[in-house]
């Protein structure tokens, strides 16, 4: 478990737990947190903030028994992408973004034609957190929307069957 203490000036990193032997329970988080708050001074603590596991909100309602004067909130990053997470699973986004991406990387003149305008970036970005890569790699196809084009039109893949439904089905905005 890491914790990190986050003020005006920045964030930055206050220690380092090996939970590796212990159950990653709720009981536990709140023990190396409490030790942490006191170790800091509580008077210097205002708020913890977690992602939302049932274990951090074990121990979220055991701190706000101990110190009910320190806030526990669920990390609004976390919440958001699992709400991304859910709209990703939605088959109209999910088999877009699937059809997209599979044709693009399928075939190396459209893959050429992508990296040409997009000074070599990849449309997938896998070292996002996994909940918000579905809707990056949506953004990150909107960005590069030149690959719709006239210039993807002129070219030999832009002329066949699975060309010219990516590149409709590109256009269909409603979709977004």
């Amino acid at each position: 478990m890491n914790l990190c203490v986050d003020c005006k000036k920045d964030t930055t990193f206050l220690s380092s737990k090996d939970s590796s032997t212990e159950a990653y329970m709720g009981e536990n988080i709140f023990k190396y947190v409490l030790s942490t708050i006191e170790e800091v001074g509580t008077k210097n603590v205002v708020q913890v903030v977690t992602d939302n596991a049932s274990n951090n909100i074990v121990a979220a309602k055991m701190l706000k028994v101990k110190m009910p004067s320190i806030f526990w909130n669920s990390c609004a990053t976390h919440t958001i992408n699992l709400m991304l997470e859910g709209l990703g699973k939605i088959p109209k986004f999910k088999n877009t973004l699937e059809d997209f991406t599979i044709f693009i990387y399928a075939h190396h003149t459209t893959l050429a034609l992508m990296r040409a305008f997009t000074k070599k970036r990849d449309i997938v970005r896998p070292e996002i957190t996994r909940f918000a890569s579905i809707f990056l790699t949506l953004a990150s196809l909107l960005e590069k929307e030149k690959i719709s084009g006239g210039q993807c039109l002129q070219a030999p893949i832009g002329r066949n069957v699975n060309g010219r439904r990516m590149l409709r089905g590109k256009r269909h905005t409603t979709l977004y």
